[in-house]
């Protein structure tokens, strides 16, 4: 095995999290930016802010998914992913909780469910950092 092989078998693992979290942001960003009024009628909050949520949720899958091209990944800006995936999924859980954003019952779980998978994303993250 040379040592280009070596460097990918252990940036795979890696990768594949911050794809994976770059295509389920993106995905999200773009439902909230192009449907922000029937969103807004399921999950609760005002389609403007859905809207400006959107637009920043696609714009951070698509930093996601470059970083994740980058050869070689480059660690302190995957700990800012990191960082950044545990606030917004404590931020998520504590408007939840202090009944902000006017979330509706499906909105109030759709925001802790959607939490917890950021929060995944970012323990496989930091998983697949450790690894490389």
């Amino acid at each position: 095995m040379n040592a280009a092989t070596a460097t990918t078998d252990r940036t795979r693992f890696l990768r594949w999290a911050l794809v994976a979290d770059a295509v389920v942001t993106g995905g999200n960003g773009l439902v909230y930016l192009v449907f922000a009024a029937p969103v807004s009628d399921l999950l609760g909050p005002e389609a403007g802010l859905l809207r400006g949520i959107g637009a920043f949720l696609l714009v951070y899958g698509l930093a996601v998914g470059l970083l994740s091209t980058r050869r070689p990944i480059s660690p302190a800006a995957t700990r800012a992913v990191i960082a950044l995936n545990i606030v917004w999924s404590l931020a998520s859980v504590a408007a939840v909780v202090a009944g902000a954003l006017s979330f509706t019952t499906i909105g109030a779980v759709w925001a802790v469910a959607q939490a917890v998978v950021v929060a995944g994303f970012a323990a496989i993250q930091v998983a697949g950092l450790r690894m490389s």
